[in-house]
């Protein structure tokens, strides 16, 4: 029996047009009452709080940063960031001046108006606050602030040799997400969208990870997938992420998560 649905945005939930369909919201419209429907991605919270009010479950739990920040009606339930002392030192590796945004609860810091940061504005509808990588150091050193997340952006051969560095230097510290090629997200090694809805069904819900469907279609979604009661791939995923799902359905343009509830809570 299911009882909580978890999914991820880009590539799972939103069509190419990168928004929610008119039947990916009459379907979860049909359930919200019924489940909890938790968004879980690596965005910032308020990057996804536009989509939560769309579908209409602003009250339920939000997974932002792959994990590391839970919140619910606002409220914070779990923050976990990089370390300071981490974030420092990986932008002194940044030789070859990648973009590099850093996130900490809902503010953005991107160090310059710049191709990559007109992509992310344009992708999930939030504005940065333009400011160069040492200026925010300077500020987080003085209040211990960490990053819930950084975002390399850039060239892929010069991306493939920052995640090479990075993986050397701190395996023990960081998660690094090849999202693209030309992308690598870097988030806190304790944390995953596994370890958010761990926590959430414990302390708010009551349940076990059985109890969960999860939909994803990346490499951070494949903990999520491996341990829910029903792990579901979109059409579209990686083929290492339809690999260990329980199925995959039809790609995200196509409404593969809405025709999939549809049809699963007829039958059940």
């Amino acid at each position: 029996m299911i009882k909580l649905i978890c999914s991820d945005i880009d590539g799972t939930l939103l069509n190419a047009e990168r928004q929610l369909s008119k039947k990916t919201i009459a379907e979860i419209g049909k359930l919200k009452d019924k489940l909890p429907v938790i968004l879980i991605s690596s965005r910032m919270p308020s990057a996804m709080k536009h989509l939560q009010k769309q579908l209409n479950i602003i009250n339920h739990p939000i997974v932002a940063y792959n994990g590391g920040l839970i919140h619910i009606n606002d409220d914070i339930k779990q923050s976990t960031t990089i370390p300071f002392e981490i974030v420092n030192k990986i932008i002194d590796l940044n030789e070859d001046c990648l973009h590099l945004s850093l996130y900490n609860n809902d503010n953005w810091f991107a160090p310059q108006l710049d191709h990559w940061t007109e992509r992310e504005t344009n992708n999930t509808k939030v504005n940065p606050t333009i400011k160069h990588n040492n200026e925010v150091l300077k500020h987080w050193k003085t209040h211990r602030k960490g990053a819930h997340k950084i975002m390399c952006m850039g060239d892929t051969k010069l991306v493939t040799k920052f995640y090479d560095l990075l993986s050397e230097n701190f395996s023990n510290d960081i998660h690094l997400y090849r999202s693209k090629d030309t992308y690598i997200e870097i988030a806190p090694k304790q944390i995953s969208k596994r370890s958010a809805i761990e926590f959430l069904i414990e302390s708010e819900f009551g349940l076990n990870m059985s109890e969960v469907i999860s939909f994803g279609d990346n490499f951070n979604d494949i903990e999520m997938l491996e341990a829910s009661g029903l792990g579901v791939a979109v059409g579209n995923a990686r083929k290492e992420v339809k690999h260990i799902a329980d199925k995959t359905i039809e790609n995200a343009k196509e409404d593969g998560v809405a025709n999939f509830l549809n049809d699963y809570f007829k039958m059940s």
